[in-house]
Parts: structure tokens; sequence; C-alpha cells
């Protein structure tokens, strides 16, 4: 079985399977291994910050396979933009915000456009702004996310409806290949894993976060805005963030409101981390932690995603001697192209 989609033949990846552009976690090695895997390594580019970028754009450049480049939308602008497209990546996605500023340079630039969507209407502007993929994120998600968002089971089929034939990406909460079988079973083209890929070894994020991630349970992860605002984090108010637990949300559970208009308090907490009491940064982790057992390689994981997904979507196909189907809807897909073109 070739898992073959719209996704794979767009952007050249050999497996229906992405890198979520993680800022200060998607670096160069993690882009450029998960594209040597076979998937498509998406760089987290964040809002532009140019050192950043200085180091990273030509680890991911200089990697054998696809790879891009994620933007937070509301943080970045035209000017680092065009930097990383100066590196001519083959995509560039945009996340959480209205990327109308920058999609004709994209189109112009010749790389496929990506913008992640939260909501529906999300989702209708994304298709409207011509991108060629669009992710729909549900809320298992770990990191930023929509505040009032849906879950990934029902949310991708709904998008996957709303913007045909614009193939989607599902996002939150896989972590395995039965997770990207399941993706695409709902009708996406792939799958884009975040939390998975910060547990590999060219993942940039911390050692004693990939730990907590590995321990880490479902339970253990909470959706809030408050480490964003203790940080003074400029997030906008509409996305709250998926992390594992902290101190800070014990405290101030369902009081964002007073923790925003007391200044001592993000004060103490500053102090609390400049003496190591605290983490520095929040461990970003989705629902997805109890399936994350191990630190490989990312190369080796995305080879590893493919032969899962494929064998979970051969377990599920009806057998010869089987029942007779159900009368219904017809297929969407076949096993050698499992997302609409």
């Amino acid at each position: 079985m070739t898992l073959t989609t719209a996704f794979t033949r767009m952007t050249g990846a050999r497996h229906p399977i992405a890198l979520a552009p993680m800022g200060g976690t998607a670096g160069g090695a993690l882009a450029a291994a998960v594209a040597r895997g076979g998937g498509l390594g998406l760089l987290g580019a964040g809002g532009g910050e140019r050192e950043w970028l200085a180091r990273e754009l030509p680890l991911a450049a200089a990697g054998p396979g696809p790879w891009g480049a994620g933007f937070l939308t509301w943080a970045t602008g035209t000017a680092a933009v065009e930097h990383v497209l100066s590196f001519r990546p083959g995509a560039v996605m945009f996340s959480f915000g209205d990327p109308t500023p920058f999609t004709s340079l994209v189109h112009t630039a010749g790389a496929v456009l990506m913008i992640q969507v939260t909501g529906l209407d999300e989702a209708r502007r994304a298709r409207d702004l011509g991108a060629a993929i669009i992710v729909a994120q549900g809320t298992e998600s770990g990191g930023h996310g929509a505040r009032h968002g849906r879950s990934t089971l029902p949310f991708v089929p709904a998008v996957v409806d709303l913007v045909a034939p614009v193939p989607v990406l599902a996002a939150g909460g896989i972590a395995d290949g039965r997770g990207v079988a399941a993706a695409l079973a709902l009708g996406a083209a792939g799958a884009l894993l975040g939390t998975r890929f910060q547990a590999t070894r060219e993942s940039l994020a911390d050692p004693s976060a990939v730990a907590a991630i590995i321990a880490g349970r479902a339970e253990d992860t909470e959706r809030s805005r408050i480490l964003d605002i203790a940080r003074d984090s400029p997030w906008p108010s509409a996305y709250t963030a998926r992390t594992l637990g902290h101190p800070l949300l014990d405290h101030w559970r369902d009081r964002e409101a007073a923790l925003t208009a007391d200044p001592h308090a993000k004060q103490s907490y500053r102090d609390a981390v400049d003496r190591g009491e605290l983490p520095a940064q929040p461990i970003w982790a989705g629902e997805s932690t109890d399936l994350i057992t191990d630190h490989p390689s990312a190369a080796d994981l995305v080879e590893s995603l493919a032969a899962q997904a494929e064998t979970a979507l051969r377990q599920a196909a009806p057998q010869p001697d089987g029942p007779p189907a159900k009368a219904g809807r017809e297929p969407t897909q076949g096993t050698d192209d499992p997302a609409p073109a």
C-alpha cells in the first residue's frame, strides 16, 4: 500500500506526514531530519527573529528532502517572510491570525501556501485566500490553539467537506501511525505532528522537557492563558496554550483577570524563574503524550509512522470473507490515494 495523497504529490514528500513548525523547537536540524525520513520538515520561524533564522535556516535548506517554514501570523512581518522565501522553501505555513498581507508573497515565490485554521470561519477564509493546503488543528494539540475550538475527530472532516477540493492536514493529538491512518480515514491528506517530534534527537527542546513529555499523560496537560499572562507574552487572548502541569496553573486557575491586574504576581514569577525554582519555559505538550515513550531520530520516526499507518489501514480494510458492506455514501478515497486530490 502506497500512501500517496494530494499532500505528497504537492510537496514531494514520500509520506503524508508533516512537522509542526514549533517555535524554538522545530529548528533546522529537525526540519531536515523529517524531510530526510520522507515527511515535510517545517522550520518554526515564529515571528521571524533574524538571529535564530540565521542559525537555523541554512540547516533546513541544506537537507535532502522537502522543507518549509511556519510563521506566527500575528507576530511576523513582511521582511521576515521575504527573508525566509529567499532560501526557496517548498512550503510556507501561517498560523494564528490573518495571513492576508503575506499570501501574495508566497504565491509569487512559487511556494506551497499552507494556512492553519482553528475554526470553520478561518477555514473559509483560508480557502478564499488561495491556500494550497489547509491544516485543521483540534484542541488536543500541544502549545497554542483556539480557546473555543473543536476536538480533532469532528473538526477535521467538517473542514474537509467545507474546503474541498483543497487538501487538509489533521493536527492535534496525533503521535503514532494509527493517528495518521485515522486522519486519512477522516478525509485528510495527511497529518501534522508537533508533540511527538519534540521528543526526537534533533529537537531543540530542553532535555528536561523531553523527559517530561515521555513521562507525561494526557490528564497532566491543561489548556490555559495563565502562563502567557505570567510571562507577559503578547499572544492574542483568542488562543490558549496546552502545557504540562505547572504550579502557576494550580494557583491562578479561573483567575486570569486577577493575574493580569497583579504586577507583583508577574514579578514573583520572573524572580522564581531567575532563582531556578520554576522552568524558564512552559512544557508545551498535547494530549498524545501517553503515546510517546521513546526518543528516536526524527528520520526514523517518520518512516515508522508511515509503516504503522499502512498497517493500520490494511487491518481496517474489509476482508474478502467479511460481511457485505452496507449501502451508503460512496467512499471518497481508495487505498492508493487516501485523500481527495
